[in-house]
């Protein structure tokens, strides 16, 4: 159920009232139960507010399934939801105004810490599936999506785990509370193990994050650590758990001062964590899910029996597109997609990279053309901020998936790949030239940077690829990308 925060009101700016179920119900006129937590989140932030929280809000059968969400890295989150009881406020925003809406699907908002609560839910009967938005680097697993022993964390976990697995009793909450696995799919398999102890049944996890085959690449890392500490654990894991596949779809920028107040002004509540998001929304899914889900298609979820197309068309034409103009656009002084996708210039090259992508997509099925279409309306609308220093984040993962793909496609074929070489360019070329980009494999980007300028985009090219940094045309292009960007 979704409850429109225009239908009352008459508390007036400035003088909003405490966001909270109980308020919420008595300003409405109706009783609004809580429904009964049967989906677990990890990585409770703004785009899954967005995302699948609104679609199960908006299924059918929305009374029947609320979200346990969980934080990842910081606690904020939670305690901004945790005192109004999951509550907030979303807010869909295009040129031609803002709506409001608020959210009641989420149940709880825990802080990622609380260990102890996040292993109760896992082995709990009524849970039937747990959601993911951690990005790709948390997953913290190899390209081969088996888990990286290079991490510490990843090495601690292991130890911790076989200990603890091996014992007759799992750690009590309280235990947990001081100690526990400090990954997240470390946890995910503590409470998988809780949920086979307790004889609580089959579900399915359901990642959420932009990786191609997300379903297998988290089940073959999760299989993984599960064979590494405990054979009755990994074959549980094999019979009972089944992984969904899924392609996610809706910008959604970081939330600022001024939405908080333009949140309040619209609904009349004071929400400390309101979420704003562009109008636009998809969610496609392949899998099976053994205890049952909300009736997301009744939202206008799809279900299908192949989704490599689907992310394929994602992954290269939005977020490859992102790509490029996060880099190529911040080079040219812009801040926000916006602002870059008004560029003649920078347009060009997003058709051009666009124009490669798609000779390597089915020509049935998608609706390439109008996908593009709607594509540009969305990077146009001018009340979206959505950031390019935020979208350049996390640049190596990213381009392997978004750019590097589409450049091999069009190698093994016999092309330039010209396009695909400038989005490789136009990031190099920002670090080249001093720009801090946040990413887990800073490390070796920087040791990649410490040769000086001359090299640096052969070195560069070699984290993003290395069969690529090998094939010495298509170094060319991308030296010539970084040349021009200079």
């Amino acid at each position: 159920m979704t409850i429109s925060a225009e239908t009352n009101l008459d508390t007036p700016a400035g003088d909003q009232m405490p966001l909270n179920r109980e308020a919420l119900a008595a300003r409405e006129g109706i009783p609004l139960a809580v429904p009964p937590v049967r989906i677990v989140h990890l990585g409770l932030g703004a785009f899954h507010r967005a995302h699948q929280a609104w679609y199960t809000a908006a299924a059918d059968d929305a009374a029947e399934w609320g979200i346990a969400a969980f934080t990842g890295r910081s606690a904020t989150a939670a305690e901004q939801l945790a005192p109004q009881d999951g509550l907030y406020t979303l807010i869909e925003r295009s040129d031609a105004g803002d709506t409001a809406v608020v959210i009641p699907s989420l149940v709880e908002a825990v802080d990622g810490a609380d260990l102890g609560r996040f292993v109760e839910l896992l082995s709990a009967p009524a849970t039937a599936l747990v959601t993911l938005t951690i990005t790709e680097p948390g997953y913290r697993l190899t390209a081969d999506g088996v888990p990286d022993r290079t991490d510490a964390a990843v090495l601690a976990d292991i130890d911790w785990l076989s200990d603890a697995l091996a014992g007759e009793s799992l750690p009590a909450r309280s235990e947990l509370a001081a100690a526990g696995p400090r990954t997240s799919l470390g946890r995910l398999l503590l409470g998988l193990e809780a949920r086979r102890r307790a004889g609580a049944g089959p579900l399915a996890v359901v990642p959420c994050d932009n990786i191609p085959d997300n379903g297998s690449f988290v089940q073959s890392g999760l299989t993984a650590l599960a064979a590494a500490v405990n054979a009755d654990t990994a074959s549980w894991l094999a019979q009972n758990v089944s992984f969904v596949s899924t392609s996610v779809d809706r910008i959604t920028p970081k939330t600022t001062e001024g939405d908080i107040r333009t949140a309040a002004e619209l609904s009349g509540w004071a929400d400390r964590a309101p979420v704003v998001t562009e109008p636009f929304r998809d969610w496609v899914l392949q899998g099976d899910f053994p205890a049952g889900r909300p009736a997301w298609e009744s939202a206008g979820a799809r279900f299908v029996e192949d989704i490599e197309p689907f992310e394929r068309r994602k992954l290269w034409l939005l977020n490859g597109a992102h790509s490029l103009l996060a880099y190529a656009g911040r080079l040219r002084g812009y801040e926000t997609v916006a602002q870059a996708i008004a560029d003649p210039v920078l347009r060009s090259w997003v058709t051009a990279l666009w124009d490669e992508a798609v000779r390597h997509l089915p020509a049935e099925g998608l609706d390439l053309h109008e996908y593009r279409t709607a594509l540009l309306r969305r990077f146009a609308n001018s009340r979206i901020e959505h950031r390019l220093a935020q979208i350049g984040m996390e640049g190596v993962s990213k381009l392997r998936v978004r750019a590097v793909a589409i450049a091999v496609a069009e190698r093994a074929e016999g092309r330039d790949g010209a396009a695909s070489a400038r989005a490789i360019g136009a990031w190099i070329a920002l670090l080249i030239a001093g720009v801090e980009l946040p990413d887990a494999h800073s490390a070796v980007v920087r040791a990649a940077l410490e040769g000086g300028r001359e090299g640096a985009p052969h070195r560069l090219l070699a984290v993003l690829d290395g069969d690529l940094a090998r094939d010495a045309d298509f170094v060319a292009s991308v030296e010539s990308a970084v040349a021009l960007f200079r």
